[in-house]
């Protein structure tokens, strides 16, 4: 894997259940891990490497950087997020270029999902 001189390289997310955050984003998204320990767990990226990961704290703060994640099927994403146990804060709406929706996951992180015209 080749890392990028000032491009965004690897993302944590502070979750309050490991168990039940790997549970959620592996069956909304189809994430898998690598486990290292009992309170932290990688994002592993497909064809090898990570890109994050899952990190056990105390609380959960909202209001920080978004992180959007990009979908080819809005509606199929939006709905695999709520079968996962996802909280939608806003539905599908339309900006310039594209569409997103906003969902907190089962510790209150933030995230979008968006499409592209």
């Amino acid at each position: 894997m080749t890392h990028q001189h000032h491009t965004i390289d690897y993302i944590e997310f502070t979750v309050l259940d490991l168990a039940q955050a790997k549970r959620f984003y592996g069956t909304a998204f189809g994430w898998t891990f690598q486990d290292y320990g009992p309170t932290y767990a990688g994002i592993q990226r497909p064809g090898g490497g990570e890109v994050g990961g899952l990190s056990v704290g105390p609380k959960v703060e909202r209001g920080g950087p978004l992180v959007v994640l990009y979908s080819t099927d809005l509606e199929a994403s939006l709905e695999a997020v709520r079968d996962a146990g996802g909280r939608l804060v806003k539905e599908i709406f339309a900006f310039p270029g594209g569409r997103r929706f906003h969902f907190l996951d089962p510790s209150g992180n933030e995230l979008a999902v968006a499409s592209y015209e």
